[in-house]
């Protein structure tokens, strides 16, 4: 079954940039789009949506907006198959709920906080923190500069193979015609710093050429991942055949890969390593993304909010869009 790409909108310019972002996604994936307001969502934040307020009643505002959502839809993405609903509840558990049956939920940031520069609402933040598939997250600010076209940024964590965050990046990059660009920061140990200087250039490269393998064995891994799935949406959409001629097709085929911007049929992948703590390397990589990816760790048995300071230094100050996956998720 093909899962929805959801989005909140609350009537915010945020929520309205968080809109079209969702439905070029569901065009660009072929998915249907279900859009969702949460009628609480304005006692959440403490503020009103800003839409007409001739419609008398809470519910009939609500209606108008989801329904206004869906036309603005239906006019820019008429290929996109779109639903509204609106849910008499607390916006985190409407939308941690939905998440249970989506391919990603989108967001967006009101951008409202004292803090200068600051990009998160509160209700992103949580919903980034407890929900079961990937989150995405667009900025309230515009960038200085438009975004390179399909390049995506993933951050490489220290997981031995591909994390989530790495396949669902691929992906994104992949239904772009695009570029990953996978981010592997390093750190020097502090007490090489202080008390126990070493050897002169020796720390340097030491941690560097193990966070340059560590990046080279996940990578290719993430390529053997990408060429099996490949062969398998061959399989899938070859014609009705006998046994030993199908047999015949596939072993005379090279695998594909996916299309990509180099023309040899597979994703352009850079690679890159840096020195320096890891959300200032990975807001730095950012610049004129079209999307940063994270992952987040999920406890079992644990309901509270689970994001690790990189997560939240990315969602309040990345240049761009940026997707916070679950290491739990599967796709």
């Amino acid at each position: 079954m093909r899962l929805p790409v959801v989005v909140g909108v609350d009537g915010s310019e945020g929520s309205l940039r968080a809109l079209d972002w969702a439905a070029a996604e569901a065009s660009r994936s072929r998915l249907p789009l279900r859009v969702v307001h949460a009628s609480l969502w304005e006692h959440y934040e403490g503020l009103r949506p800003t839409v007409d307020a001739a419609v008398p009643g809470e519910q009939l505002l609500a209606e108008h907006l989801v329904a206004s959502a869906r036309d603005r839809v239906r006019d820019l993405r008429p290929e996109v198959s779109v639903v509204a609903d609106v849910q008499p509840e607390d916006p985190v558990a409407a939308l941690v709920q939905e998440s249970h049956e989506a391919s990603l939920v989108v967001l967006g940031s009101r951008g409202r906080g004292r803090i200068a520069g600051m990009l998160l609402g509160s209700v992103g933040l949580a919903l980034a923190g407890r929900s079961h598939c990937p989150v995405v997250v667009i900025p309230a600010r515009q960038p200085g500069a438009p975004p390179q076209t399909g390049r995506i940024v993933v951050g490489i964590s220290d997981d031995a193979g591909p994390s989530a965050a790495a396949v669902f990046a691929l992906a994104q990059a992949a239904s772009r015609h695009g570029e990953l660009t996978a981010v592997r920061a390093w750190r020097r140990p502090a007490h090489t710093l202080l008390t126990h200087p070493p050897l002169p250039g020796v720390p340097f490269s030491t941690h560097r050429r193990q966070a340059e393998k560590h990046l080279d064995e996940v990578l290719k891994a993430l390529e053997t991942l990408e060429t099996l799935e490949t062969r398998k949406k061959q399989q899938q959409t070859q014609e009705p055949q006998g046994t030993q001629e199908r047999q015949e097709t596939q072993s005379a085929q090279e695998p594909q890969g996916t299309p990509g911007r180099d023309g040899s049929g597979t994703v352009v992948i850079h690679r890159s390593v840096a020195q320096g703590p890891a959300h200032q390397v990975l807001i730095e990589a950012a610049e004129n993304a079209e999307l940063l990816v994270v992952g987040a760790r999920r406890s079992s048995g644990w309901r509270g909010l689970q994001l690790g300071p990189v997560n939240h230094a990315v969602l309040h100050y990345a240049p761009c869009p940026v997707a916070i996956v679950p290491d739990t998720y599967q796709g």
